[in-house]
């Protein structure tokens, strides 16, 4: 998470890391899926897919922002929006159980937000990026 900090308002590096985070998280979890059935796997998987939401959570929040200020995100956008139907794949796979089922269910949702956001942005920065190439590539839009 310090690394999310230092990069401070830089939209492309922020969501990088937080994809990059995401994907591992996601990776962890896939390796779980498979092992016998314990209590301390389950409180392991849980611990990971509340992280994992709570992660895709604060991703959404800068989606928001940065989208508010037309910062272009596309580089970005283009791998969480090629990752994230991987994180919801490996998370509607992996079998409820009650030891995780409802921190499951809560990260299936999240992921399905991201992918769908990241998705609508990315289409959204295309087009707007086409009609305003002297914006490309900012951090942020300044008001006419």
């Amino acid at each position: 998470m310090e690394k999310i900090r230092e990069a401070g308002i830089d939209p492309n590096e922020r969501i990088r890391l937080y994809t990059q985070f995401l994907e591992e998280r996601a990776e962890t979890i896939k390796g779980l899926t498979n092992r016998a059935k314990t209590g301390g796997r389950a409180k392991r998987l849980d611990d990971e897919l509340l992280d994992f939401t709570a992660l895709t959570d604060e991703l959404g929040s800068n989606l928001d922002q940065y989208s508010e200020r037309k910062a272009d995100m596309r580089v970005a956008l283009k791998k969480l929006s090629d990752l994230a139907p991987k994180w919801v794949g490996i998370l509607k796979a992996l079998p409820g159980e009650s030891g995780f089922d409802e921190a499951r269910k809560e990260a299936i949702e999240s992921s399905d937000d991201i992918a769908d956001e990241s998705r609508r942005l990315l289409s959204e920065q295309t087009e707007y990026f086409l009609n305003h190439k002297e914006e490309k590539g900012q951090e942020r839009a300044e008001p006419k």
